[in-house]
């Protein structure tokens, strides 16, 4: 485990001293709460690899029906959902 210090001004200590007591929990642990929500979200990185592997597995399960000899109908040619 890491440790992390963190400057805050005197009055903001204070309130998140009492509001933690309030909550029978310490300043620490509501802030290792904090900071281990933040660390779980979705990075902008990892949300645009999850959303291109779905569309390589979706452009994937369609070209299993194409092949190079076969004509793509006009709507098959303009279909805007298949690159979403």
């Amino acid at each position: 485990m890491k440790n992390v210090t963190v400057s805050v001004d005197d009055e903001t200590y204070h309130r998140a001293r009492v509001r933690a007591a309030e909550q029978r929990s310490s300043v620490s642990a509501v802030v290792r709460e904090m900071l281990g929500k933040f660390a779980a979200e979705e990075t902008e990185f990892e949300r645009l690899k999850r959303r291109q592997q779905a569309v390589l597995a979706r452009l994937k399960k369609r070209s299993a029906r194409f092949s190079a000899g076969r004509r793509l109908s006009r709507d098959e040619l303009h279909d805007r959902d298949a690159l979403r």
